[in-house]
């Protein structure tokens, strides 16, 4: 059985970081562990929520990386484990890896094969891969080759946020990989009636699955303050369908990255 690769992705302040660490959450509380969440959102907000220390960034690794390149020394997979074992934050079912800042000038197109190399072998360590992608996901197809068997994408009831939920849709649709299934989560939802005009805006009809977490008062508080995601702490309706999609496998061992 291929192991679940998600990314969640969506507009700046829908809660998309949020939503994450609850989707991790829950699938570790479900029996899915370890999960090994990658923050790939260069705000970096993942590890607070999730309550982890982030010791330091595959940005840092990647400049070390290639300034040990331009030197004329020679980077092998092996050094690259060595690294990145170093900066992988442990938490009680889940670890964490924190991408941090984009790319700066100059080519890292060896560095990132040898990373989407190390995804690809230590994807089979976890149960489940959470990616929590910024808006754009150029960088992430950067890293993965092959297949997302989850798109997730954030919005909350607002025309923004539908809109860039059907760009980031197209997007995807655009970029050298496959992706199984996509899921639109509408999170703060204080109105389900409201639902339906914003589908529209969003292309609801181009996604698999919707699902919905209503405004929480508690959540709005841990996305202002960036505190820990407690989930025993949340009425979450629609959480555990969530993880329930997201955390299915897409593809056969021969498809998978």
């Amino acid at each position: 059985m291929t192991k679940p690769l998600i990314a969640v992705s969506g507009k700046g302040g829908t809660g998309k970081t949020t939503v994450s660490a609850l989707l991790v959450r829950r699938l570790v509380s479900s029996g899915m562990r370890p999960v090994l969440a990658v923050d790939a959102d260069p705000n970096s907000c993942l590890g607070e929520l999730l309550g982890l220390e982030v010791e330091g960034t595959l940005a840092d690794l990647r400049e070390e990386t290639r300034n040990k390149a331009a030197d004329g020394a020679g980077t092998r997979i092996s050094e690259l484990d060595l690294g990145l074992n170093q900066i992988i934050s442990e938490g009680v079912g889940l670890d964490l890896l924190t991408m941090g800042r984009p790319e700066g000038a100059g080519c890292y197109c060896y560095i990132n094969a040898l990373l989407r190399e190390w995804l690809r072998k230590a994807r089979g360590n976890y149960a489940v891969t959470v990616i929590d992608n910024e808006a754009g996901m150029e960088h992430v197809s950067r890293l993965i080759a092959g297949s997302i068997d989850t798109l997730v994408v954030v919005a909350e009831p607002t025309v923004p946020a539908a809109r860039a939920a059907r760009r980031i849709n197209e997007l995807a649709g655009k970029l050298p990989m496959q992706v199984a299934r996509r899921l639109l989560v509408w999170n703060k939802v204080t109105d389900p009636d409201d639902l339906d005009a914003f589908g529209e805006i969003a292309g609801v009809e181009a996604f698999d699955s919707v699902a919905s977490l209503p405004y929480s008062e508690i959540l709005e508080n841990v996305h202002r303050r960036g505190a820990q995601v407690k989930i025993e702490d949340i009425e979450a309706p629609g959480l555990d369908e969530i993880a329930r999609i997201a955390g299915q496998p897409g593809f056969s061992p021969s498809a998978s990255v």
